[in-house]
């Protein structure tokens, strides 16, 4: 009898919890998400270096590409660009085109400050996703290096997700 009482109040207590979705449509007011708007999260960011081949490691292994972007960061004469790696998700994007974003701070050849915006467009799914964004040749010189980074994720002019560094 017990368990009985415990499975019918969980139950309901589930029921009650569903008939309240503040993202419902009977239950929207002003500025509220409609049921079936995208959603989506940036899980994991990236950035490494690149040497003048585009490499960012000697071989497949995690171990030697850490080992080699250490390398890299010692030796900035070897650098000749960076590229962003995100793993991104996003629910419900419909057949709207997503935007990856990565916004690059860094300290130009002079001494100035500099911002740089990589942009790609992506198409979200059921699963995560791998996207890359780079910035080498001519356009990294002048860049100079890379001190923060924020990655953003966007549906349109609305944030889904979003991460950066520490000293963004």
């Amino acid at each position: 009898m017990l368990r009985m009482l415990t499975v019918l109040i969980l139950l309901g207590s589930l029921m009650a919890a569903r008939a309240y979705d503040p993202f419902s449509e009977t239950n929207s007011q002003a500025g509220a998400l409609p049921a079936a708007a995208p959603t989506g999260r940036v899980v994991k960011v990236l950035p490494l270096f690149l040497d003048v081949h585009g490499h960012d490691s000697l071989s497949p292994s995690l171990f030697e590409r850490d080992a080699y972007q250490a390398l890299l960061r010692r030796e900035t004469n070897a650098i000749f660009g960076v590229r962003v790696d995100v793993l991104w998700r996003a629910r419900n994007p419909g057949d709207q085109k997503l935007t990856l974003r990565a916004e690059l701070r860094g300290i130009g050849p002079e001494g100035y400050p500099r911002l740089t915006v990589l942009e790609t467009p992506v198409t979200g799914g059921f699963f995560r996703q791998w996207a890359s964004l780079t910035l080498n040749g001519q356009a990294w010189k002048n860049f100079g290096s890379l001190v923060a980074w924020r990655v953003t994720l966007w549906d349109g002019k609305r944030l889904l997700g979003e991460q950066k560094s520490f000293l963004w």
